[in-house]
């Protein structure tokens, strides 16, 4: 499997959205960080990359249809999407499923039900604390949010200051 056919593929979908490729492409990068310290064998490292690169996917569709990208919308459309692009990739069906699984549901916190999923919610998390100001609101959402110590201590060292 070749996680840069994936890329240019989430490129393509996402010139209409220019900034998600970058959004993405920092959630790969948190997701690879967050994975480092972290307990993750080689085949779910993989498969990681490919949620991240994959999780805001549904985007471009759900602006079309909806005209909007809510996160909701995004779950709800993102997993079709996905699923043309993992089949053609020649992804097995179970991993397809498990990808499309965490992409329908990467704004429900309550579906997390894996490290996988729980790797991709904090990279996810990590860019989007970027737009929070308030230290106080950054630290109890870091506190509530992140399970992994690798996670929790990449959020901490890029949004709490001493």
């Amino acid at each position: 499997m070749n996680t840069q056919n994936i890329i240019q593929q989430m490129k393509e979908i996402f010139k209409e959205i220019p900034f998600g490729i970058e959004h993405t492409l920092k959630v790969l990068k948190n997701a690879e960080d967050i994975m480092e310290g972290e307990i993750v064998s080689s085949k779910e490292k993989e498969l990681i990359s490919i949620v991240a690169v994959l999780h805001d996917i549904g985007a471009v569709e759900a602006q079309r249809k909806y005209g909007s990208i809510d996160g909701v919308y995004q779950e709800k459309e993102g997993p079709a999407v996905a699923r043309q692009i993992l089949e053609k990739e020649g992804l097995s069906s179970k991993d397809i499923e498990r990808i499309c699984y965490i992409i329908g549901n990467h704004h429900t916190p309550s579906k997390i039900d894996g490290l996988d999923f729980q790797i991709q919610w904090e990279a996810d998390l990590l860019e989007n604390l970027t737009a929070m100001d308030k230290q106080q609101e950054i630290k109890k959402c870091i506190d509530e949010n992140f399970k992994t110590a690798t996670g929790k201590r990449i959020a901490y060292n890029r949004f709490i200051l001493d």
